[in-house]
């Protein structure tokens, strides 16, 4: 099975998300439409703009915990690597 690390955002450079999922396309829909109240509802924070996966879960929850631990600037830079104009990635995992 594979787990997936994601970053969403409200709008480039806008407000971001990290989590960690292992059905990415039932978890970027819960936080699209706003399923389940908290962060990512009150902020709109509904634009899937980075994945990743990896083999298995303690790996995924440690790349997430690394990402949150990260500065602003180099989420950003991570992001702009594969995703240069902020595009919203759901519709490529769906």
């Amino acid at each position: 099975m594979s787990y997936f690390v994601y970053i969403l955002a409200s709008q480039r450079n806008g407000t971001l998300y990290i989590g960690v999922t292992g059905d990415v396309v039932r978890r970027v829909h819960e936080h699209k439409y706003g399923l389940i109240p908290g962060f990512t509802q009150k902020y709109g924070v509904k634009d899937l703009v980075y994945v990743e996966v990896l083999d298995d879960i303690v790996s995924a929850i440690a790349r997430e915990k690394q990402l949150k631990a990260w500065r602003r600037a180099w989420k950003i830079e991570l992001i702009e690597k594969t995703n240069p104009y902020w595009n919203d990635l759901y519709a490529t995992v769906v």
